[in-house]
């Protein structure tokens, strides 16, 4: 994610992000409303008394992962939503996309997907 959208979802939601363990966000520009809407909801869950952070954001086979430092069974249903959107947005625009086999699984819309598989014929 671009540093950028880095340091708004840092910005806007500092106590979800402040744990020590955070490295950053590995993942692609699209994601960041879903990531904006699924920290919107923690903390409005949350109503901000409990202490929850996030450990870790990235992609992985074509999906968002988010870890939590704890999380109850609401939390989980929240983050695991959140996970299988994932598989259909493209993660390089936010637009419908799909998750998209070959030697690295990646969700993209058909623009970006065409525009990778021009890029890996080079």
């Amino acid at each position: 994610m671009s540093p950028e959208l880095e340091k708004k979802l840092v910005d806007k939601y500092p106590k979800l992000f402040s744990s020590k363990q955070f490295c950053g966000f590995e993942c692609g520009d699209g994601w960041f409303d879903l990531l904006d809407y699924l920290c919107g909801s923690l903390l409005t869950y949350t109503y901000g008394d409990e202490e929850i952070y996030v450990d870790q954001v990235k992609e992985k086979f074509g999906r968002l992962r988010f870890y939590l430092s704890r999380e109850d069974d609401v939390m989980h249903g929240m983050v695991s939503m959140a996970e299988h959107m994932s598989g259909r947005i493209c993660e390089t625009c936010g637009e419908r996309g799909e998750t998209r086999g070959g030697s690295w699984m990646v969700t993209l819309c058909d623009k970006h997907h065409e525009e990778r598989i021009a890029r890996l014929a080079e």
